[in-house]
């Protein structure tokens, strides 16, 4: 046995096995060896997660091996890239082809095919999340076989499959829509959250990306905006001046390729929950939250994260079907967070928010049944995929079938 953590140490389990497959055929021989004495396999990737959607006391796959570049194709902007990639080790390698990712999150220490089957997402009204970069997939289900598919081959299992868990399957091989390389200029300012509230709207639509951070320790919000721009790039920030400190909590601009400017550093850990909620009830679930932070859990000095995002059309997408506003809040690891998030919850729920899959949240299938549109559309993908549930631990026998 070996212990396994996730990146915050809210999740601690002991596999059976840990298991670093270097292809395709290796994958399909541990499942089939895994089917054969009944037990569960999951996959983990860096463990950003902060649910237990890794979990496990039988075999668990860690695709460390599985990472790179496949091919890519420059004039269609394409590119297939092995699930085991960080997203950090995208970006120089799509930049020498003159290609880039159309968007991510602040954070791109995740392996791309976690990030993409939990709906991680970054910020913009015209953009979706990772997941609805990908074109086209391939892995290898719970009898061993691999599968490949795409829009035009099995539909029905692309619109599940780009957000799914890893409860269909294990994902060995993406296919990404691509930008051409492009720069990014990213503002940060302090500024009062009445105005930033006031003037939301315009700059949420005036920018390819707008975001804010309310602070409660003074009540301010830092707003965020990256723009493409032709500017010359910045210099590095020099060691200790604040601008890899995380969450935005000091002014910055600076300018750059788009996959050096979208992320920023995570140096204290902590735990997070998110929802997303219907756009026109962004505003009002984030002061009501605001509320709640200053009324009651005013010991809570971790700022609330809001964003925005395009409908898609992909199953369980948070976004499936709406327009959304993604609001997060965090407490730091080492703290108690379950009063806080439980209250937060209540009120996430009241505004029909839908939980982000990789972020901590209470929700039972009969809760998450109301919630999305196509979800039983899912629920028959993953029957006529793993009917025997070869790739569900407790967590998602509690998400799918209790």
């Amino acid at each position: 046995m070996a212990d396994w953590s996730n990146w915050s140490g809210s999740v601690k389990c002991q596999p059976r096995e840990v298991l670093f497959p270097t292809s395709d055929g290796e994958v399909a021989t541990i499942v089939r060896r895994a089917a054969a004495s009944q037990q569960v396999v999951r996959v983990a990737g860096t463990g950003h997660s902060f649910m237990p959607l890794c979990a496990t006391d039988d075999v668990l796959i860690s695709l460390d091996s599985l990472r790179g570049v496949q091919w890519a194709d420059t004039v269609r902007r394409t590119a297939a890239v092995h699930a085991g990639t960080k997203i950090h080790e995208l970006g120089a390698p799509l930049a020498k082809r003159g290609l880039a990712l159309e968007n991510q999150g602040d954070i791109d220490r995740q392996a791309i095919a976690g990030a993409v089957s939990t709906g991680t997402h970054g910020t913009g009204p015209t953009l979706g999340s990772i997941s609805t970069q990908v074109v086209g997939l391939q892995m290898v289900t719970a009898t061993g076989d691999v599968v490949d598919c795409s829009a035009e081959s099995d539909s029905e299992l692309f619109a599940a499959a780009r957000v799914s868990l890893g409860s269909l399957g294990v994902i060995t091989s993406l296919r990404l829509r691509l930008l051409p390389l492009y720069r990014l200029h990213e503002q940060v300012r302090r500024e009062p959250l009445e105005h930033c509230l006031a003037t939301l709207d315009e700059r949420t639509h005036a920018n390819r990306h707008f975001e804010f951070f309310w602070y409660p320790t003074d009540d301010c919000a830092f707003t965020k905006t990256l723009n493409p721009t032709e500017l010359p790039a910045t210099p590095e920030p020099e060691e200790g001046d604040g601008q890899g400190a995380g969450l935005a909590s000091a002014e910055r601009d600076r300018v750059g390729e788009s996959w050096q400017i979208f992320p920023t550093a995570r140096e204290n850990r902590f735990n997070e929950m998110e929802y997303s909620v219907p756009a026109e009830r962004g505003v009002e679930c984030f002061l009501q939250i605001r509320d709640l932070m200053q009324r009651k859990h005013s010991s809570v000095t971790w700022p609330i994260e809001f964003r925005t995002q395009a409908a898609d059309d992909i199953f369980l997408s948070n976004a499936s079907g709406r327009a959304t506003v993604a609001i997060s809040i965090h407490q730091g690891a080492e703290l108690r967070h379950q009063e806080f998030f439980a209250d937060a919850e209540a009120i996430f729920r009241r505004q029909q928010g839908r939980p982000h899959w990789g972020k901590m949240h209470s929700l039972a299938a009969r809760d998450l049944a109301e919630l999305y549109p196509h979800w039983q559309r899912f629920l028959a993908v993953r029957r006529r995929l793993d009917p025997a549930g070869r790739f569900l631990n407790p967590l998602l026998r509690r998400l799918f079938i209790d």
